[in-house]
């Protein structure tokens, strides 16, 4: 494994003159296409472990989701059409006779996800499902099926992984904005869907937040209801806003309507795919849950990639838990960002390629910290083994 150290090229996040940071909430098209995908994998390795002893091959990481057609209204609405889940990729679907219920499986991962999130939606009938799972290529399998000789974790893909830490004042206030708007008919809130989107800008010392939350037309009586209840989110969003950062605040919500022609953003289930808004896996939220364009990123899809040996979701999430790592034990570094590159066929814990960027304290030179930080990076590489038992336990979110 090759290891380097240096300091940051180019300009970080936090010193830019503007900065860019979204999230997805759970109840966006293409977040909820993520989480299906994972929960799609996590209910196939359950399967193989309970069934066969150990996970075996798969990759489901393709889910498309087909909006329906509703007509929301206040204090109503109908369904016209149904969302529609396509999930595609490769399983291990037959072991000496026995049959995964792979469809099944599918299904579950599905309805159980949008009956979970979206509380206003009919949890009889939440979506069509479309399986469309075939088994493995031969070449992938035989490299799967190879480490459980070897006992070495084989990489099935040759690809790179991107993390970095700490989060910046812009990424957390968009994570708390987003968290506590989508979160609101937990608390009451009924009419607050969870389809939310937040836009974070930050120009100079001020932070923009421009958020986008599906409105449940049931709950409210009337336009100016719903303007009042907007105006609530509004207070709410920067409330927990500014407790994370002491930079000035602004937030506005559904900035699209034009109430005085009563067009508003009124849905009948809290998503905007009952009306034709359709969803993908991998153009949401990274495994950090944040979508970062000032930082380094990768377009891979971890969600519904097998948590074992596909390092298009193991490398992610290692190369996170690095910078953490190193942000906690090296007192001298003030923010990291890591890359790892895999090769395929190669162990998951011995990359190709691992590369730091350090921002040091108080001018403080790197090389006084670049033995550590690598020694750190090497031991954080080889715990990568035990992410899929939390994988799969759900204990790690990819989206």
């Amino acid at each position: 494994m090759y290891v380097s150290v240096g300091s940051h090229s180019g300009v970080l996040a936090a010193q830019a003159a503007v900065e860019v940071v979204e999230r997805k909430g759970p109840g966006h098209p293409d977040t909820l296409c993520d989480a299906i995908a994972e929960d799609f994998s996590r209910l196939l390795c359950k399967f193989y472990e309970q069934r066969f002893g150990l996970v075996l091959h798969h990759n489901v990481d393709k889910a498309l989701l087909f909006g329906g057609a509703s007509r929301p209204c206040f204090g109503g609405g109908e369904i016209l059409s149904p969302i529609e889940m396509y999930l595609a990729g490769r399983a291990t679907v037959e072991v000496g006779g026995v049959v995964v219920p792979v469809r099944d499986l599918a299904e579950e991962a599905a309805s159980s996800r949008l009956s979970s999130v979206l509380h206003a939606m009919d949890k009889r009938a939440p979506a069509r499902v479309h399986c469309l799972v075939r088994a493995g290529s031969a070449d992938l399998v035989a490299i799967y099926e190879r480490q459980q000789k070897t006992g070495v974790f084989l990489a099935n893909d040759t690809s790179f992984g991107a993390g970095f830490w700490p989060l910046s004042d812009l990424e957390r206030v968009v994570l708390a904005a987003e968290r506590v708007v989508s979160s609101a008919a937990s608390r009451g809130d009924l009419w607050v869907g969870e389809d939310v989107k937040v836009m974070g800008v930050r120009i100079g010392n001020e932070i923009r937040l421009t958020i986008a939350c599906a409105m449940i037309g049931r709950y409210l009586k009337d336009v100016d209801d719903y303007l009042s209840k907007k105006q609530k989110l509004v207070e709410s969003a920067i409330a927990a806003a500014r407790a994370v950062t002491s930079h000035s605040v602004v937030a506005e919500v559904n900035v699209g309507d034009a109430p005085q022609r009563g067009s508003v953003y009124l849905t009948v289930t809290g998503t905007s795919a009952e009306s034709g808004d359709d969803g993908q896996v991998g153009r949401g939220n990274r495994v950090n849950g944040l979508i970062t364009p000032l930082r380094p990123m990768t377009l891979e899809a971890a969600a519904g990639k097998n948590p074992v040996t596909h390092v298009g979701k193991l490398y992610n999430i290692a190369a996170t838990k690095i910078c953490q790592a190193i942000v906690a034990a090296l007192p001298e570094v003030a923010s990291a960002s890591c890359l790892l590159v895999s090769q395929i066929g190669r162990s998951v814990t011995d990359p190709q390629s691992t590369s730091l960027y350090l921002e040091m304290r108080e001018g403080k030179p790197i090389s006084s910290v670049a033995a550590l930080a690598e020694q750190i990076a090497r031991a954080e590489i080889e715990k990568i083994p035990t992410f899929s038992a939390a994988l799969i336990r759900g204990e790690i979110s990819v989206w």
